[in-house]
């Protein structure tokens, strides 16, 4: 019998949960099984998650099939009706023990092969703690789960529930034991991270939790924040941003657009001057920050005047590391219904040029790299990140999971050289 085999499609917060789900599931002494962590933010998602079931129930005839994610929560239905499928878990079940025991103890006899709740009445994140991934160098931490926000193009809410936060202590405990376990570097992440702390007492903001983390984490060498809204960064955020420099001077924003009218259509909460003027301040309190951002290419009724305005924000806010999507059609949503949708091959188009005007950002940024020393965390011994997240390669093997002060010499594709 043979330990369970984890697929992972989709966000950082996915591969976050399952590195708890190997955890639980290890305990639970599952065997034999195949768990497909599934995503759901574009149809498209949906199409690469079946067809990734199919492809491991060929190659595991005889294991057990385990569909759980955002996917598996908010379109249930289609994954138990799939004949390779064994059972359909949501994004709240997985989390639970008891799941997992039932599971091992009689998979098929006394577990329910569909096990999904409604997710809008979970009102708490469980704060499992995690070894970290990818790495024996960056632990994450997950601080917040869900969004309370209604975005026209976006299902996650439906497949993670409204936002809830992790109490700022139990973070502050996590982020020690990851401390003392050797990690020089610790990623808070979430939904909608920003909205950390509107459901807690008093209401705290996410900057109160980064300025509290680095206050009681004196040995935490390097705190990173993931993917965060700009329009709702809170002012001991941005005093973090200007002070402290084991707050990493890299931010990913959540912009979409660069166009007014697409943002309102989109239902998002900032518009065009907004971004332009949060890059503006936060580089002002820390000149070598760099910013990557999600920008969605093809939303329907996108003109290429407003498909412009997008093109001109990856200059205007200078932005270096791009999440580019290309706009698919999502049943459930508001999105979907919206008459004037953009042809495909316009789409297509545009997400090309939004990324090739995102690949010579970086080519600016790796130049203006050249003779700088940058402190850069190891993440093997040949490869790290400096401070604002750009790979760098060694020639000479250096100490994984350690950071290392070096001279940048060269520039490798788009990784530098040191």
């Amino acid at each position: 019998m043979s330990a369970p085999k984890f697929t992972t499609l989709g966000c950082r917060l996915n591969a976050y949960e399952t590195e708890a789900m190997k955890e639980l599931s290890q305990q639970a002494g599952l065997k034999d099984a195949v768990i497909v962590n599934t995503c759901a933010v574009t149809a498209e998602a949906v199409r690469k998650a079946r067809q990734e079931i199919r492809k491991l129930r060929r190659k595991n005839p005889d294991a057990r099939l385990i569909v759980t994610g955002c996917a598996a929560q908010t379109e249930p239905q289609t994954f138990s009706a799939m004949e390779e499928v064994d059972a359909v878990i949501g994004n709240t079940e997985k989390m639970q023990p008891d799941i997992w025991k039932g599971m091992a103890a009689d998979f098929i006899g006394e577990t329910e092969t569909v096990q999904v709740d409604d997710i809008m009445s979970v009102t708490e994140t469980a704060g499992h703690l995690i070894d970290g991934f990818g790495t024996r160098s960056r632990a994450y931490v997950q601080v917040q789960n869900g969004c309370d926000h209604r975005c026209t193009f976006c299902i996650i809410p439906y497949g993670r529930g409204n936002s809830r936060s992790v109490p700022a202590g139990v973070v502050v405990d996590q982020v020690k034991r990851l401390v003392d376990r050797g990690y020089n570097e610790v990623v808070l992440t979430g939904v909608d991270l920003t909205s950390w702390g509107a459901d807690l007492p008093a209401k705290p903001k996410l900057g109160d939790l980064v300025m509290r983390i680095l206050k009681l984490v004196p040995d935490l060498p390097r705190l990173r924040i993931s993917s965060i809204d700009s329009i709702e960064v809170d002012e001991n955020l941005m005093q973090a941003i200007a002070t402290e420099p084991r707050l990493m001077p890299h931010l990913h924003l959540s912009l979409q657009h660069g166009d007014d009218l697409i943002l309102k259509r989109m239902k998002r909460r900032h518009l065009r001057d907004d971004a332009i003027r949060f890059t503006e301040e936060a580089r002002k309190l820390r000149p070598e920050m760099t910013f990557g951002a999600d920008i969605i290419a093809g939303f329907p009724t996108e003109s290429e005047a407003h498909f412009e305005n997008s093109l001109k924000l990856v200059s205007d806010c200078d932005l270096t590391w791009l999440h580019v999507f290309p706009y698919s059609k999502r049943e459930g949503t508001p999105a979907a219904k919206i008459p004037n949708q953009v042809n495909g091959k316009i789409i297509k188009d545009r997400a090309a040029r939004l990324r090739a005007a995102g690949d010579a950002q970086v080519d600016r940024h790796l130049q203006a790299q050249l003779g700088k020393t940058h402190h850069i965390l190891m993440e093997n011994p040949h490869m790290g990140r400096t401070e604002q997240f750009t790979e760098v390669r060694f020639d000479a093997p250096q100490a994984e999971g350690q950071i290392v002060q070096a001279n940048v010499t060269g520039i490798d594709g788009i990784q530098l050289v040191a």
